[in-house]
């Protein structure tokens, strides 16, 4: 389901004597926009017109980054219940000129009369909020599960979904995206990273789970063939213990079926106390030379470092504290008879070591295993040609 977005312009005097956009002013730009959508569909007069008037019940507002006068600010509206006399709104506001997320809000209303009494919501205002989404090249935000995730769409055709890792986004797959004709390709970033919402609770491998599943269904894909990089193949088998009938294929790229050592549980929340004084700045920083070794050409290194540092922080302790809590899929890979794999390892990769890889390929009937030369903990960028050519040979071979 999505809402109409409406640009609105921060001024001087909605801003505090630091320069903010003060809270009272950020609920009226709230309410702004909500009068701006209504006027540039039904009407500003949608409610009155059936003699009921919208009164919030309950409100919610998340403060995540600051705006300053001159910033235009995106408000986008989802309806995520609509109910026969209520409805709740959720509203975000997005700085345009960065995407940054700016603050969120949750809004339950209840139409009553003028004696207070509640009446039925207006029949034009839930078709103007469940219509179809524009298209927007090949990117666009669906709603699932209370969190907008950004998710890229392009192709027709059997349906891929690309799960990418930590601390990363959905364009570790660009290459294999741009690729991989005739199918359909689905990328998004996750919660908690990229352009995804990122709320400060809600992490786990099946809630990860749980949001993919809820977008397919939003994007009446069927089935799929699971592709997950790291943290992304972490979900994939999480996906696979509760959707296996949704998956007809799968492709496991620098990633491994073992749960976290004592040693590693340790490691995620040192990695977490970093995040929390120092911000995904000071994750980049440790993070950089792990995934893509000494010898990553420099492009490639400012990419991966900027993907990192632009991930919010609660996305990041959210995420090391389910990697710390998932749990040890390695009894799941003798059950995946008849499921084709392809399994994917850089050569270079410290992370997963070949050695890793080659032995979750053994424990998987019939799985094939590709070892991309040059590459560390992310092969589809690294070595993005032989990745593709890989996906492409496998895909070809399922009918």
């Amino acid at each position: 389901m999505h809402g109409l977005d409406i640009d609105l312009t921060v001024y001087p005097d909605e801003c505090d004597a630091f320069g903010h956009l003060n809270q009272a002013s950020f609920l009226a730009l709230f309410e702004r926009a909500r009068w701006e959508m209504l006027a540039r569909g039904p009407g500003m007069d949608v409610f009155t017109r059936q003699g009921a008037w919208p009164a919030v019940r309950r409100a919610a507002i998340e403060y995540h980054l600051a705006a300053y006068p001159g910033d235009v600010l995106r408000f986008h509206q989802d309806l995520i219940h609509h109910g026969r006399t209520s409805f709740t709104l959720r509203q975000t506001a997005r700085r345009t000129r960065d995407d940054a997320l700016i603050s969120t809000a949750e809004f339950v209303f209840v139409c009553i009369n003028r004696e207070g009494r509640p009446v039925p919501v207006p029949p034009e205002f839930g078709e103007l909020l469940n219509a179809p989404p524009a298209p927007r090249g090949d990117t666009r935000r669906l709603t699932v599960n209370g969190v907008n995730l950004l998710v890229q769409e392009r192709g027709s055709g059997p349906a891929i979904l690309f799960i990418h890792g930590y601390p990363l986004d959905h364009t570790i797959w660009g290459p294999q995206v741009d690729a991989l004709e005739g199918w359909r390709r689905i990328a998004p970033d996750l919660r908690g990273m990229g352009r995804s919402d990122a709320p400060d609770l809600g992490y786990s491998m099946s809630t990860y789970a749980a949001d993919l599943a809820a977008l397919l269904d939003a994007l009446g894909a069927d089935r799929v063939v699971l592709c997950g990089q790291s943290m992304g193949g972490y979900i994939a088998f999480e996906f696979l213990r509760r959707w296996r009938d949704r998956v007809s294929a799968l492709v496991l790229m620098a990633t491994k079926a073992e749960a976290d050592t004592a040693d590693a549980r340790r490691a995620r929340d040192t990695a977490g106390a970093l995040a929390r004084e120092s911000g995904a700045l000071g994750i980049a920083e440790e993070m950089v030379p792990k995934v893509l070794g000494p010898t990553a050409p420099a492009d490639l290194v400012k990419q991966v470092r900027a993907m990192m540092v632009a991930t919010p922080v609660p996305g990041i302790v959210g995420a090391l504290g389910a990697m710390r809590d998932r749990a040890d899929s390695t009894g799941l890979l003798a059950t995946l008879v008849g499921l084709p794999t392809l399994v994917i390892a850089g050569a270079d990769d410290q992370v997963v070591t070949v050695s890793q890889a080659t032995a979750m390929a053994g424990a998987i009937p019939g799985a094939q295993l590709v070892v991309a030369p040059g590459a560390a903990h992310i092969p589809s960028l690294a070595s993005p040609a032989i990745v593709s050519d890989a996906m492409r040979s496998f895909l070809s071979r399922l009918g």
